[in-house]
């Protein structure tokens, strides 16, 4: 348990396209928040929306919890040693890693931290800048179940929260998720142009299969939302997919249990990477599916 009494405070490292509304949420339900971002700009709109926002990393290191939510587990370690966040740390506070990392990384982070009396919970996120911004997140947790319970309340405020497992099971469940789903985008891409070649609007057949069973949140969210309307803006990198891509494939191997149709998924996903900008959304592997088949323009007809 935290070491006094007092209102729990938060750090908050990371306020980009999701961790701002994250953040804000935190704001809003009440909690003592300090943020920061190692982006200038990012600070600027982060503190012009209501999030207040530190000078320094080390300034939101001295808090009963401290939020990361950084891009991978590079990031979170370097983080996590710089030497004036390190002797921020209170002794009792819990780090709580929000971004997608590698299990066996944050593992050892874990026992890193807890070494010197500050604890760790692995809680990344599914759902989205929207379910970020409507506090409607899954939240994968990693840890004790004592650590996890404690955290429940503020995790609570920005979605639904599973413990997953210990230390690093919820990095592991967040890759296999980010596996499961680009997987059946790109294969959703394939069947609507597949089904538009044959004649079928891209409309009608959405339509039809989030009634069937080959609905998902390719069908639901990712082609209605932001492929069909052309602004491939849903908030989450195709490299940062790729990355998670990577570390469940390899994450598979070490278990003995390839995945073969994983691994496929990966090779196609890399080929897109390296076609596209580097700041290119994960949504526009439809748009380079549909150039790379031959499949034309898309249709101007859009809604």
């Amino acid at each position: 348990m935290m070491g006094d009494s007092s209102p729990m405070s938060v750090g908050f490292v990371g306020l980009g396209n999701m961790g701002r509304p994250m953040a804000r949420r935190l704001v809003d339900a009440g909690y003592g928040l300090l943020g920061y971002d190692a982006v200038v700009d990012v600070r600027e709109r982060a503190a012009s929306e209501g999030v207040p926002v530190g000078r320094s990393l080390e300034s939101v290191a001295d808090a009963h919890v401290v939020v990361l939510m950084l891009p991978d587990s590079r990031i979170v370690q370097q983080v996590v040693s710089d030497v004036n966040f390190d002797q921020a740390l209170r002794p009792g506070s819990v780090i709580v890693d929000m971004g997608s990392s590698e299990p066996m990384a944050t593992r050892e982070l874990a026992a890193q931290l807890g070494a010197r009396g500050v604890r760790m919970v692995d809680a990344p996120v599914s759902g989205g800048v929207r379910g970020a911004e409507e506090g409607r997140l899954t939240i994968m947790a990693g840890g004790t179940e004592p650590d996890v319970d404690e955290l429940r309340p503020l995790l609570e405020v920005l979605g639904r929260v599973v413990h997953a497992g210990p230390i690093g099971a919820g990095d592991a469940v967040k890759a296999l998720n980010n596996l499961l789903s680009a997987t059946h985008l790109w294969v959703t891409s394939e069947a609507v142009l597949v089904g538009e070649r044959f004649g079928i609007d891209p409309d009608v057949l959405l339509s039809i299969l989030n009634s069937s069973s080959g609905r998902s949140g390719s069908t639901e969210n990712k082609w209605p939302n932001f492929i069909r309307p052309g602004s491939y803006d849903s908030g989450f990198a195709l490299r940062l997919m790729l990355k998670d891509m990577r570390i469940a494939t390899g994450l598979a191997r070490s278990t003995g249990l390839p995945s073969r149709l994983g691994e496929a998924a990966e090779s196609l996903w890399s080929g897109a990477a390296d076609a596209l900008p580097s700041t290119a959304d994960h949504t526009e592997v439809a748009r380079y599916l549909r150039k790379a088949v031959g499949a034309g323009e898309e249709p101007d007809d859009r809604p």
